[in-house]
């Protein structure tokens, strides 16, 4: 080539070719639905099957029920499962000072753990029993992570919604009021919710089941109930709350109060 001439033109540069770098994963927050894998939606779907980590809440020993939900769709893969065991459960009252710290502690570990892969730029799953963001643990690290990595929450069917229907129980009619309680409510607030709304849903019953019944006695609508205990899982079980023998209750169940509204 001459001194002075001109180089030859660069070759054209190929975007295509050259491969996508993510800069940060997103979190997810997938809502497994009630129990029955086949209320799983679409969107849940593509997420459970394409995200690089899938995060399960569990037990010590136990593996976690939205999990469990996921094993009737995905295959088994090891380096996908991201469990995270609560430090209690059912052992100390969720007031107790030891109760709160050890899971601000465990929420704050698990959140720095997953900042790790999101920041590495791998998507992370986190999956929710129902709706991940009614009474889900997925909002602790929702809170902790939300304003540092994108977020998509997807809608899930809820526990309370699965188990209305497969009681075959309308929950509300025309201008009913529905009030969801957490049977970990005090009586007199149980008694003085349930005796001013039309129909309710009480959550988390497990060892409150007695207080729960006598609440229900005392507002005057103990007839009205309905205990469903793991609704659209195996082993689930309707029956009218007055007709139930016994005052155990596993975590998986609810009790359901009827409205009894307009019906044209």
């Amino acid at each position: 080539m001459d001194a002075g001439a001109s180089p030859p033109p660069a070759a054209p540069h190929d975007e295509a070719a050259r491969p996508v770098v993510k800069l940060t994963g997103t979190l997810f927050g997938v809502g497994m639905g009630p129990g029955e894998p086949d209320y799983l939606t679409v969107r849940a779907m593509k997420v459970l099957q394409t995200a690089p980590v899938l995060v399960h809440f569990c037990k010590k020993g136990r593996r976690g029920n939205g999990r469990t939900i996921a094993d009737a769709v995905l295959a088994p893969e090891p380096a996908r499962e991201f469990p995270l065991v609560y430090p209690y459960t059912t052992e100390l009252h969720p007031e107790h000072p030891d109760y709160v710290a050890a899971l601000a502690t465990f929420y704050d570990d698990a959140a720095g753990q997953l900042a790790d892969h999101l920041g590495a730029g791998r998507d992370v799953a986190i999956l929710s029993e129902g709706d991940p963001f009614f009474y889900g643990s997925f909002m602790h690290l929702w809170r902790r992570l939300k304003d540092r990595f994108p977020v998509e929450v997807v809608p899930g069917v809820t526990g309370m919604s699965g188990c209305w229907t497969r009681a075959g129980t309308p929950i509300t009619w025309g201008d009913d009021v529905l009030t969801v309680l957490p049977a970990t409510l005090p009586h007199a607030a149980l008694v003085e919710r349930l005796a001013r709304t039309d129909a309710a849903v009480i959550m988390k019953l497990g060892r409150h089941l007695p207080k729960v019944r006598a609440a229900l006695a005392e507002a005057g609508v103990l007839e009205r109930a309905v205990y469903v205990e793991r609704g659209t899982m195996a082993g689930e079980r309707v029956v009218p709350l007055h007709e139930k023998p016994d005052d155990t209750a596993p975590y998986f169940s609810m009790v359901l109060l009827p409205g009894e509204g307009r019906r044209p």
